[in-house]
């Protein structure tokens, strides 16, 4: 499988937190982060190792293929998250691999990140 897109970046809370809200995104009501667009749909957790792995299925309804694998690390001060998306060949041309990068960033490097108070 194929990476077409990945970002490293950090994240407030330490890697057991984020863990958390990567696995239950709805654990806290209050805070709500994975709102998915009428084109996406939920992903699963397909693996995952508490508190340094998570692979998601694919947020795309057309995409079904695609995955989503965070990789966390870092202690106290905070969790150096870095995500990778996958598909199978044929590998979408630039303009679908960018759309689907941002979306991922917009979700995990902005409204995940806002949750925390960043």
């Amino acid at each position: 499988m194929p990476t077409i897109a990945s970002r490293r970046r950090s994240q407030p809370p330490p890697p057991h937190v984020v863990y958390e809200a990567i696995i239950d995104p709805d654990r806290d009501p209050t805070r709500p982060w994975l709102l998915l667009r009428d084109d996406e749909q939920r992903p699963v957790v397909l693996d995952a190792v508490e508190p340094s792995l998570v692979v998601w299925s694919s947020l795309w309804p057309w995409r079904p293929d695609a995955r989503i694998r965070f990789e966390l690390s870092g202690g106290r001060g905070g969790t150096s998250l870095h995500w990778s998306l996958f598909v199978d060949d044929p590998v979408p041309d630039d303009e679908v691999v960018v759309r689907m990068r941002k979306r991922i960033n917009e979700l995990i490097n902005a409204d995940l990140r806002f949750t925390f108070g960043q």
